[in-house]
């Protein structure tokens, strides 16, 4: 009788167990498929947001690309650069004037020179922006004519070459990539190469990206051999680029030597103002007519510098 209460007590557990591991099992399952579901769902709302975010950023750039062409032939200085570089240019004057004429009135006045400096700062920059886009350009041209020897369309030709400027160029805000970006997405929304390229020439304001326009142009409306104009044109244009780096080169130790030879009258006026003030001193007595002979001598160092500039200035 023992024996007989004994296994159905063991049945009994047996059963009971097994009953527990089932229901438990069964929870996790369902626990499981709860957590697939939400989690497939949480990544169905990070590809949504994400997908939301991206159309908002290619919105966001159509925008930009729309309303922000750069005009190469202009250069518009922030109110910040032009008060820095007046402030700049001013305090130098200052400091000339208190120099060649030891009086507060003078040195107010040739300070007052540099409120124009900001206009002739401002060429510059423009110089230094198209230069940049003149090399980036070149970079460009290259790749263009490497794609198009490699059997690709002109389109896909035009897309590649983005992708290789990137390597070149990591920063999405240089010229010669967003301009190439405007160019593919005037493409994709209808508009004709030819038109989209034009365009770039125009705004460029660079004589080597005119012609490269015009060549293309040109080749594309008659039928010739694409491939091989523009070939032949990266290679001249590149020719002419290294020969102006080349010159640059040349002239960036004379360009130096002359800066040099500019400032060292100055320095050498400063040298006897401090260290023999009294042989100095008839300079800035005008009975002795010697601020007259500061100006002459200040005017033959504005144009020795003038004319170093000029005679620096060699374009190719």
């Amino acid at each position: 009788m023992t024996d007989i209460l004994i296994i159905i007590v063991l049945i009994t557990l047996v059963v009971t167990y097994i009953v527990i591991v089932a229901n438990r099992k069964k929870k996790e399952k369902n626990q499981d498929e709860v957590s697939l579901e939400s989690s497939e769902k949480n990544t169905e709302l990070e590809m949504l947001r994400k997908h939301r975010f991206m159309e908002k950023i290619k919105e966001k750039n159509e925008r930009q690309f729309d309303t922000h062409l750069v005009d190469y032939a202009t250069y518009h200085l922030s109110v910040k650069q032009y008060i820095y570089y007046a402030i700049l240019a001013a305090s130098f004057f200052f400091f000339i004037g208190y120099l060649f004429y030891e009086s507060i009135i003078a040195s107010f006045i040739l300070a007052a020179c540099g409120l124009f400096y900001p206009k002739i700062q401002k060429k510059k920059l423009l110089e230094q922006r198209k230069e940049k886009l003149r090399l980036q350009f070149k970079e460009a041209i290259s790749s263009l004519s490497s794609s198009l020897a490699a059997g690709r369309s002109m389109e896909n030709s035009f897309k590649e070459v983005v992708a290789d400027l990137y390597l070149l160029y990591p920063d999405p805000n240089t010229y010669i990539i967003r301009e190439f970006e405007i160019i593919n997405r005037r493409i994709e929304n209808g508009e004709t190469i030819e038109n989209a390229i034009r365009d770039f020439s125009v705004r460029s304001d660079i004589e080597d990206i005119q012609n490269f326009s015009n060549v293309f142009i040109t080749c594309k409306r008659t039928g010739g051999n694409l491939v091989e104009v523009i070939r032949r044109t990266s290679d001249i244009i590149g020719e002419k680029i290294d020969i102006q780096q080349e010159v640059a080169v040349m002239l960036a130790q004379k360009k130096f030597e002359s800066k040099i030879m500019s400032i060292a009258p100055l320095a050498m006026i400063l040298l006897l103002k401090y260290s023999a003030g009294d042989y100095l001193a008839p300079m800035y007595q005008w009975e002795k007519n010697g601020p007259i002979i500061m100006t002459v001598c200040l005017m033959i160092l504005v144009f020795s510098y003038w004319l170093g500039q000029r005679i620096m200035n060699i374009k190719v």
